[in-house]
């Protein structure tokens, strides 16, 4: 069978086809062949054949309509120019009454298209005058009532799903437990496109700025999540489209389940939803039978990570820490449970939640199912917090925390250089000489003016020979902040620094500054092209200290020092399956064993 990714998507569905016996597929000339009532055979790397292999085995399997009483391209008359019905169900075996029409389109098509498919569907079942027609494109479906409604009715001859072996149509598609009719979880790629077309549709062509069409697609997607979590069993999900509903009444049922939300944590968003019925209505026909949830942790926190750096690195050019990096510095801080780990510049969440994957996968390893889903949700909601400065991405990375199984309560939205009084109002979570572990990625190249801010000369690096300077770097005040927020003595950080702050001569006194304060434990030279293709190309490092405690003196000691010329992507962000990472953990897990006696490769 071929294995790529648009395939996946639909291979369990198209796998219980093949169990049937009622579909066949040919990996080697990737053609597939219809047992219908009159069999057809077509190629199958035409991405609209997988869905409509996908659906035909739905109709089989799910909804007990006999392959007999099923037709593939059926030609429908009195249809200029000509044109054929992708898949025709009738209720006699002699395949003479047309009982439902399904037009079958690509997954991830435009809100137009699929529109137009709608009129192509209609046009089929009437002509054909079949009683119902589905419209499905991927996981996004539409089905109607034809026969009892006028030929040009769109909307209240909607229903939430076709009927199974030719009985009624459901009120609702989707109940909670339900072996049938419960949500399913889905694949990466599959996820990855439902997100997409959410976004399309919210964002309207360019009607809404990019970055308020994904604050609205969070609110929708928090509801989504909301709904799944709180939907008792044997209960039908609020988040789904009603037979005969209007766009309206689907829009209000939604907005309940905000309005409660918001009720209980105003924090994650403080603004109403702000968006037509109509475009509510459509984003919930994309993710309605998606379990978000119960879809594997490392499959939803990938899809979401993805989605959201092609979003704003295309949309925004945001600047993100790719994740080969991050990997590499959580691996080296060897982060535990009781560990409290602050980013303060934590972006998207990025840090946090590979620290939470780490922490999750050795619970994994050393416990029983339950115990080690108490052991990282305890972590998830206690030991993992976030400052970032702006309000947008802050609520970004609350919900790629809640998509993870939460922990966003401890982010916060501020400027992480403020007075650590007013950080600690903020949350008092957030505290001086309080954390374990810090790994951050701090905006470079601003400058802090000391006409602009108040706080310069609240920093030892804000001064020069005990006076205020006129102007500072960020990424130089951000490492006097990271240094007091953590533990003396245990508390450790990694930190990506341009190597500026390493060799440059006029910045020996921030040198200085580290090496009074801090034990240097590693210094891992990065390429160039480390950060090119996100839209940064200062030459940096990744910096690992530990915190002295008062008056701690550590004489001489050996530093651990490593140049990384391969990461895992090439200059232009494409894979690169050389990777140096692995080597330097190795050596670097050598190094702290033998410490003085190392001799390095």
């Amino acid at each position: 069978m071929p294995d790529d990714n648009d395939y996946s998507i639909f291979l369990e569905r198209i796998e219980k086809g093949i169990g049937t016996g009622s579909l066949i597929l040919d990996g080697e000339s990737s053609r597939v062949t219809y047992k219908a009532g009159k069999d057809f055979s077509t190629t199958f790397k035409n991405p609209e054949e997988k869905v409509r292999a996908a659906y035909y085995s739905d109709l089989i399997t799910d909804y007990k309509y006999s392959p007999q009483n099923i037709a593939i391209e059926v030609t429908v008359p009195r249809r200029t120019p000509k044109d054929r019905a992708d898949i025709v169900v009738y209720e006699d075996n002699e395949r003479k009454k047309p009982y439902l029409v399904v037009e079958c389109k690509k997954d991830g098509i435009s809100n137009a298209e699929f529109e137009q498919a709608v009129e192509q569907a209609f046009g089929n079942a009437n002509s054909l005058r079949a009683s119902y027609a589905i419209v499905v494109a991927g996981n996004t479906k539409r089905a109607f009532d034809v026969a009892n409604f006028k030929a040009s009715e769109r909307e209240k001859n909607i229903i939430a799903d076709i009927p199974v072996k030719y009985g009624k149509a459901p009120k609702y598609r989707f109940v909670k437990g339900d072996t049938q009719r419960d949500l399913r979880p889905v694949s990466r790629e599959d996820l990855i496109r439902a997100l997409e077309k959410s976004h399309d549709t919210v964002w309207q062509g360019g009607k809404l700025a990019p970055t308020t069409a994904f604050d609205e697609v969070s609110k929708l997607l928090f509801c989504k999540l909301k709904d799944e979590k709180d939907t008792p069993r044997g209960k039908e999900y609020a988040f789904q489209v009603g037979t005969h509903e209007t766009a309206e009444e689907v829009f209000k049922r939604i907005d309940k389940i905000y309005q409660k939300a918001k009720q209980e944590d105003a924090e994650v968003f403080k603004e109403d939803i702000r968006l037509p019925a109509k475009v509510v209505f459509s984003v919930v026909e994309h993710l309605q039978e998606i379990a978000i949830g119960a879809t594997d942790l490392d499959t939803k926190g990938v899809a979401f990570e993805r989605f959201m750096e092609d979003f704003f690195k295309g949309k925004m050019g945001q600047f993100f820490t790719p994740r080969e990096i991050i990997q590499f510095c959580v691996r080296m801080l060897e982060p535990s449970k009781s560990d409290l780990v602050l980013d303060p510049a934590c972006g998207s969440g990025g840090f946090l939640l590979n620290t939470l994957d780490s922490v999750r996968t050795f619970a994994e390893s050393n416990y029983d199912k339950s115990e080690a889903k108490d052991h990282w949700h305890r972590f998830a909601q206690n030991n993992l917090y976030g400052i970032e400065i702006n309000d947008q991405i802050a609520r970004v990375c609350k919900m790629n925390m809640i998509i993870h199984d939460d922990g966003h309560t401890n982010v916060i939205s501020m400027d992480s250089l403020s007075d650590f009084e007013e950080i600690t109002d903020n949350h008092r979570g957030f505290r001086q000489d309080l954390f374990d572990l810090i790994l951050t990625n701090p905006p470079f190249g601003a400058t802090v003016k000391a006409t602009e801010k108040n706080y310069l000369d609240d920093y030892e690096l804000g001064k020069n020979n005990g006076k205020t300077r006129t102007t500072q770097k960020t990424e130089i005040l951000f490492i006097e902040r990271c240094v007091d927020f953590l533990k003396p003595k245990t508390g450790k950080m990694a930190i990506v620094l341009p190597d500026g702050i390493l060799t440059n001569s006029s910045l020996q006194y921030v040198r200085d500054f580290i090496m009074e304060k801090c034990q240097l434990l590693a210094v891992v030279s990065l390429p160039q092209f480390a950060f090119a293709h996100y839209g940064a190309g200062v030459k940096s490092s990744l910096v690992f200290i530990r915190r002295l405690s008062k008056g701690e003196r550590t004489g001489n000691y050996p530093i651990f020092m490593a140049i990384a010329e391969h990461i895992g992507y090439d200059a232009t962000g494409r894979k690169d399956p050389k990777n140096d990472f692995g080597a330097i953990l190795e050596e670097y897990a050598k190094f702290k064993k033998q410490k003085f006696n190392y001799k390095g490769v």
